[in-house]
């Protein structure tokens, strides 16, 4: 690499000096120099670095730079397990993982490379090398291997079998399949057997079961925490030789004090252990600092910090940090044409190609006077270091682009490995437990009472049962579960179940489309209205609004770049725009709703931002004047903490134009606020407002562009049904720079108040403590009190007075308290970046979306968040208390976690689209049925013809013609052949009907490939019943091709119904004279037939799906189309 090569110049005369049986001082090592150095070092002297940072969040950014400037060598994390000594384990396994996966590749003999540390990761002992190779088992491709000796082996090394693996120390069997999650390994292994030989080694991802790489051999390691390594440990420096090693260390001295404080800690809590069971004892796990001095003696060890050991030569390096620039391009400008003066070359670094781009448009707009390009001043170089640094003896400025534009700069480690754990969670709450309510769209709410056998002909089939209101019984076939879903309401709503053949149902049904046709008429007409009205066309982006992109602190997530873009794109159309933009709190609306003000402001127009309360103008308005400063762009708000005076002046300001940007409540819509030239206004959590300021920002919308926000999550399946009523951009993806916040759960215990409170103080920040009782929150309050005496400590609830407790969160927000005790009135829209721990007491009466909204206020900002859930033990909580309390700790992070808690949000964010009264129907019929109506009620409206004019004007109607029309959306199989899945092949119950609902809900034919090769991939070669199984789903699509109803397959013959409407254009369609042909061709075979007003057609002599695909492919043969003529010129 180009820039490493220019270093080594300035590394070799200094290195050519060292004598490496000394030790030695760096210093005056500046930026990410050191990792420089460090990857010179380990490439000139062919020998092993070990570096010591001094804490885990340096040895992060030490490890990324090196990772990024060493191509050729290995280059190693070692974390600490985060154990707490003697407590049952509380760890990460991730961790465990690491340092397992870690110690396998240093195990082995050739091992070169860089390993990077901290004092409380290297101050756990590990196990000898010796040991752990006793301990590890070697499989090979082509080897002999029995079923019986590995499950017996993995069984001895603690391993704990179940149906499928999802975490390191977890083995499965499926016939000729074992499935192993190792220590020392990031995904588990699935070995293919043949007969007693390993047949194929692979990887696997353990979310979706499915298979990813190719080994021929693999090492599987146990736990190395467990106890059966508990004969001898030592230091992680034991694993390597000190001739071939250079020690490279930050702080010795503090590193000693770690050793020591995690040492007595050991003895403290071994002495305190109580109980029969013998533990290690302490000096095995933890080693003091006398055992650390003793084995630095033998290694050479260089110091870079500010203090260095006794005996060391120096070494000095003449070097600066990068300077500040405040985001002042002209200052960065005039450094770099100083620098060239000097002779220096400039360089900059970054591996976000947007963000070079951004900065090369913003260097080349401000040198086109001088008639030059970026190039003549510095050099762009693609690569991701933590911290630039100018050298004055090599002549070289290297500046980061994270730094230019004051950006956090987020470390990457390995993930977290939870993501298995979540996808498993996910799959159990989708799944069906027998007891649980479903609603089947025909029949209603009845009681899912599992799988069952049934025979037909003397053939098995499965089917699922149903059990309705009287102990009604309704067998589903495996063909139709597409057709039940499992009931979800609010939380904790019992429904009421319904009578099999009753009309109460089907009237229900009809209620509820005939609403939803209402409601999206108003909504359609209302869109097709605005798109014909002319709007302000606004301007391209100009160099302030790439600047000011580029210095957003984060990295975009892309679903941020896709809905700035959208915006953007709607806003420079000459018709007003009206989107919605939906997001999770946090996962950066606001910042869209920045570049979208911005634009505006550089279009000359003004721009009005609405929000519901008056902290969050308070709120925006800080975060808008942050981010817009050294713009040219004026910010203000009113609300009702600015006196009248304040107010007036506010408002002159604005109508004579001398204010962009204003923000705030309600006020905002009346009539004495005058603006001079307004071009875009922003709604944030628009469902918030009453009525009537609704109706005065319908009056407001008419011709002035409209982004509205919301972090009520919108369904999927709605922002697909809605396509043609609504311009809607999604926000799914979380930000990259957020950590998870940590998260635990308690039993309440006032030490750990007390720690956890004091932590977050230490540190300087705040803490949000959630009690949920008026009545006993003053008490809560004393108890805080007691516990922490410096604290200072404001109450907050709903019952207060409102302008009482605005000024409580006023007070918080500005810093006044360092702990809020409040009820749930924090979960709606606050946003403090310094409050980063939250207590939640008796959390196991929240449901799951109000927990995730409540944690959501904490880990905004780039430091280490923690939530304490505190509830009863375990035994005494409700099963569904207990579940939502351990899917709330599994998904700490943001996330696909997030997709469960927002079940009950997705249920609000549909009342809020569509209209309260709607949540009365999702909760009568739950929520995935009333979605399937929803979709039905609007493929109906598609087909009437107020809706196609309506959406023709915008060209965005399809091709409606009865030639291209599917005329039946459903087709109903039923058949007396062996179609199932064995219980030899698939053996979990469970499984077995996941994979039936996955099959069944398939709709495309790439699909269902995919979904045949991962059922091989997972269980082994397809039985014969499988594949005709399969087989079903295509012919049921051909069926529905040709506008068939139903489609019956029992004793050799087909009958096949066509559509029950006589007065559908479909008897008029190719599709159905291919049927009557068909039928006049073989007679001997066909029969048309119409009984009980049904029209049928019957196939003799059809034994197999095969068969029937194929008369189905000879009818659609048939299908004749007619010739269109070319169009003239």
């Amino acid at each position: 690499m180009v820039l490493t090569r220019k270093f080594e110049g300035l590394f070799d005369s200094k290195l050519s000096l060292l004598n490496l049986n000394q030790n030695h001082w760096f210093q005056g090592l500046n930026g990410s120099s050191l990792s420089f150095l460090a990857q010179t070092l380990s490439e000139k002297l062919n020998k092993s670095i070990f570096v010591i940072a001094s804490d885990s969040e340096k040895a992060a950014y030490i490890y990324n730079d090196l990772e990024a400037l060493s191509q050729s060598r290995k280059v190693l994390y070692f974390p600490e397990s985060y154990r707490q000594p003697y407590q049952i384990e509380k760890t990460t396994n991730a961790n465990i993982q690491e340092r397992a996966e870690v110690l396998n590749l240093l195990s082995k003999e050739s091992f070169k490379g860089i390993i990077v540390t901290y004092p409380q990761a290297l101050s756990e002992k590990v196990t000898l090398k010796k040991q752990l190779h006793n301990n590890t088992l070697q499989i090979k491709k082509g080897e002999k291997l029995s079923v019986d000796f590995i499950s017996d082996f993995l069984l001895s090394f603690n391993f704990e079998k179940v149906d499928f693996v999802f975490e390191p120390g977890q083995f499965s069997l499926r016939g000729g399949i074992i499935d192993i999650y190792s220590f020392a390994n990031e995904y588990p292994y699935r070995i293919e057997l043949f007969g007693n030989e390993v047949d194929a080694i692979k990887t696997f991802d353990p979310s979706t079961q499915l298979s990813t790489t190719h080994f021929d051999f693999v090492t599987v390691i146990p736990n190395i925490n467990s106890s059966l390594f508990n004969e001898e440990k030592a230091l992680l420096l034991n694993y390597f030789n000190p001739l071939e090693t250079v020690l490279l260390y930050d702080d010795l001295e503090y590193a000693f004090d770690v050793f020591d404080k995690k040492a007595n800690a050991a003895l403290n809590a071994y002495k305190n252990l109580a109980g029969e069971i013998q533990q290690i004892a302490p000096e095995k796990l933890y080693a003091p600092s006398t055992e650390l001095e003793e084995e630095i003696k033998k290694f050479c060890c260089i110091g870079y910090g500010l203090k260095h050991l006794a005996q060391s030569s120096n070494v000095y390096f003449n070097q600066k940090p990068q300077p500040s620039f405040n985001k002042n391009f002209e200052l960065l400008i005039s450094n770099l044409k100083e620098n060239t003066t000097k002779g220096y070359k400039n360089y900059f670094l970054t591996d976000n190609k947007r963000q070079a781009e951004r900065l090369i448009t913003i260097f080349n707009d401000l040198l086109v006077k001088e008639h030059r390009t970026y190039e003549t001043l510095i050099e762009y170089i693609p690569l991701n270091i933590h911290e630039g640094f100018i050298d004055d003896d090599l002549k070289i400025a290297v500046y980061t682009d994270h730094q230019i534009f004051e950006r956090y700069h987020r470390f990457k480690l390995k993930e977290l490995k939870q993501r298995s754990a979540e996808a498993f969670t996910i799959k159990e709450i989708l799944t069906l437990n027998p007891g649980d309510y479903v609603t089947h769209i025909d029949h209603g709410i009845g009681r899912f009472a599992g799988l069952q056998k049934l025979n037909i002909n003397g053939k098995e089939q499965e089917s699922v049962k149903l059990l309705f209101k009287d102990n009604d019984a309704l067998y589903v076939s495996i063909h139709s579960l597409h057709r039940i879903s499992k009931f979800s309401s609010k939380e904790g709503q019992v429904p009421r179940i319904d009578k099999l053949g009753s009309t109460t149902w089907q009237t229900l049904k009809q209620k509820t489309k005939r609403n939803v046709k209402e409601i999206a008429y108003d909504l359609i007409k209302l869109y097709a209205e605005r798109k014909s009205k002319p709007g302000h066309a606004f301007l391209r982006d100009n160099y302030l609004q790439h600047e000011l992109e580029a210095s957003f602190i984060y990295e975009d997530t892309p679903d941020q770049i896709k809905v700035t873009n959208d915006v953007k794109r709607d806003m420079e159309k000459p018709h007003p725009m009206d989107r919605l933009v939906c997001g999770d709190v946090g996962f950066g609306k606001t910042e869209v709703a920045i570049r979208a003000a911005f634009k505006a402001v550089c279009d000359s127009k003004q721009v009005a931002i609405l929000v519901p309360t008056t902290i969050l103008a308070y709120q925006h308005y800080n975060t808008f004047k942050e981010r817009l400063k050294n713009l040219p762009c004026n910010v203000d708000y009113i609300n009702r903490f600015r006196t009248s005076k304040q107010q007036k002046e506010t408002l002159k300001k604005l109508g004579e134009g001398k204010l962009d940007i204003i923000i705030g409540t309600h006020k905002l819509v009346s009539k004495e606020v005058k603006f001079k030239d307004i071009g875009l206004l922003i709604i944030d959590e628009e469902q918030k407002f009453g009525v009537g300021v609704k109706d005065k920002i319908k009056l407001f919308k008419k011709n002035v562009d409209t982004l509205t926000l919301t972090a009520t999550p919108i369904p999927r399946t709605l922002q697909f049904s809605l396509m043609g009523a609504r311009d809607l951009s999604v926000i799914s993806t979380p930000p990259p720079n957020r950590y998870p916040v940590q998260t635990e759960l308690h039993v309440y215990n006032e030490e750990l108040i007390r720690d956890a409170v004091s932590h977050e103080l230490n540190r300087g920040g705040q803490v949000f403590f959630v009690h949920n009782k008026v009545q006993s929150i003053n008490e809560i309050a004393g108890i805080i009190q007691r516990l922490v005496p410096d604290a200072r400590i404001a109450i907050g609830h709903g019952q207060m007075d409102g302008d009482k407790l605005e000024d409580v969160m006023l007070g918080f927000m500005e810093g006044d308290y360092d702990v809020l005790v409040a009820t749930t009135i924090i979960e709606s829209g606050l946003d403090i970046s310094n409050a980063n721990t939250i207590i939640i007491n008796e959390a196991q009466n929240f449901g799951l979306s109000d927990l995730h909204q409540m944690r959501g206020r904490v880990g905004r900002s780039n430091k280490h968040a923690f939530c304490y859930l505190l509830a009863p033990p375990q035994i005494s909580l409700t099963g569904e208390a207990r579940k939502r309390l351990k899917a709330i700790v599994d998904f700490s992070d943001l996330g696909s976690g997030f997709q469960i808690a927002m079940r009950d949000l997705d249920i609000r964010g549909a009342g809020n689209l569509l209209g309260g009264e709607q949540s009365g129907f999702i909760n009568d019929m739950g929520f995935d049925t009333y979605m399937k109506i929803l979709n039905e009620a609007i493929e109906e409206l598609k087909e009437e013809d107020w809706y196609k004019e309506a959406i023709d004007d915008d060209g965005t109607s399809k091709d409606l013609s009865v030639f291209s029309r599917q005329f039946v959306k459903e087709t109903v199989i039923e058949t007396d052949l062996q179609l199932l899945i064995p219980d030899t092949y698939v053996n979990s119950l469970t499984e077995r009907l996941l994979l039936y609902r996955e099959l069944d809900n398939t709709t495309k034919e790439e699909d269902l490939r995919l979904f045949e090769e991962n059922l091989r991939d997972r269980f082994g070669p397809l039985p014969v019943e499988v594949i005709e199984l399969i087989n079903v789903v295509r012919l049921r699509w051909k069926a529905m091709k040709l506008g068939f109803e139903k489609l019956t397959l029992k004793n050799k013959k087909i009958l096949a119904y066509f559509l029950n409407k006589k007065q559908s254009e479909y008897f008029e369609s190719p599709m159905f004279k291919a049927a009557l042909v068909f039928a006049q061709k073989y007679p001997r075979l066909c029969t048309l037939k119409e009984q009980n007003n049904k029209l049928y057609l019957t196939v003799e002599d059809v034994a197999s799906i095969k068969q029937a695909s194929e008369v189905l492919i000879q009818i659609e043969n048939l299908i004749e189309f007619p010739h269109v003529a070319p169009h003239e010129n």
